[in-house]
């Protein structure tokens, strides 16, 4: 029967201390290898103050800067229409003629009789000069004439109420009638809306009316243009806050010589309500752990968990308002593969290094 083989425990030392030897001289550069391969990778942000706008965000209609349904003062036939849809008038501009030849008539009439008044008048003052006619005479005769003037006035008042008018300068909508129709007042025959300025109402909470004034800008967006900013001015705050929904109304001009926006339109509103100068992060920094906040801030290789308070968000950024250092790198993308004390090795130490 063979005997087992036998390890001498001076063999056993004789290897542990080969081993000390070795790791106490391996060189520094497969040493650091081994680390690295060990590491997690990441990209970090250095915290740092920045400009920080507080923006109270709101929705509004846009509202024409005058506006007005076209209808007539009478009742007539349509004669001539001067418009086609979606013209752009001036004010003054003749935009429908209802049938005036019976009131052409009665003024020609009127103008022959007065020239016959007239030439009495003249005829009766020089014989009032040689006292051949009474002073009575001439007053009656001056009385015939100032009465037809009144009746030809009166006359060519009638005559313009059966032209219709653009009140002032703007663009018209779709005609609503044609000619030949009977058209009454309060007949819709068009719409008329000046377009140089849109009004948009809005409401915010009562809470942000310390920060309100007249003049402060505000930004505004529309679904039908995503990529376009309208910049505008509040011309007006409501003198009351509503008891239901604690609000003021707030009205804002929007110059919009290009006419892009439209009465009607929904309007994203962001008011500007003030600039802060603080510390700031990427959201993609912060590791939420229930109701509290956790950055990884990077020291030699190495990342150390830090709780910070955070304070007003808005898209892609968030304020730190304590627990963090300006200048300190942390973690923005990586974090969710960290612990405390773990290992880093950073990608765009080249970006913020430069």
């Amino acid at each position: 029967m063979s005997k087992g083989l036998k390890v001498s425990p001076l063999l056993i030392a004789v290897v542990l201390c080969l081993g000390l030897v070795v790791y106490l001289y391996l060189p520094k550069e497969e040493s650091q290898q081994v680390r690295q391969a060990n590491a997690t990778l990441v990209k970090v942000h250095r915290a740092a103050e920045e400009q920080f706008e507080v923006i109270v965000e709101a929705l509004g209609t846009g509202r024409a800067n005058e506006s007005v349904l076209i209808t007539t003062q009478t009742s007539d036939i349509v004669y001539k229409i001067n418009f086609d849809d979606g013209d752009r008038v001036k004010a003054g501009q003749v935009l429908l003629t209802l049938i005036d030849l019976e009131e052409k008539a009665r003024l020609a009439a009127l103008d022959v009789d007065l020239q016959e008044a007239n030439r009495q008048l003249n005829r009766i003052a020089n014989l009032a000069k040689n006292n051949v006619a009474s002073e009575q005479l001439l007053d009656e005769q001056q009385a015939e004439v100032n009465a037809l003037i009144a009746e030809m006035n009166v006359l060519k008042t009638q005559m313009r109420a059966l032209e219709v008018r653009a009140p002032f300068d703007g663009l018209l909508g779709l005609r609503q009638v044609s000619v030949g129709a009977l058209v009454r007042p309060g007949d819709a025959i068009t719409t008329l809306d000046d377009l140089s300025i849109i009004k948009v109402d809005f409401n915010i909470a009562e809470v942000h009316l310390p920060s309100l004034a007249i003049g402060q800008n505000i930004r505004a967006t529309s679904i039908a243009y995503p990529d376009e900013i309208f910049e505008g001015k509040i011309v007006s705050i409501g003198s009351r806050v509503d008891p239901a929904t604690r609000a003021i109304q707030i009205r804002a001009n929007i110059n919009n010589q290009d006419f892009k926006l439209r009465p009607g339109m929904l309007l994203q509103i962001n008011l500007q309500k003030k600039m802060l100068t603080t510390l700031i992060l990427p959201e993609a920094s912060l590791v939420p752990v229930e109701d509290k906040h956790f950055v990884f801030v990077v020291n030699d290789a190495e990342v150390t968990r830090k709780q910070v308070k955070i304070g007003l968000r808005k898209p892609g950024k968030v304020q730190i308002i304590s627990g963090l250092n300006e200048g300190e790198l942390v973690v923005i993308e990586g974090a969710l593969k960290l612990r405390d004390g773990s290992k880093v090795k950073i990608l765009n130490i080249d970006e913020i290094e430069g």
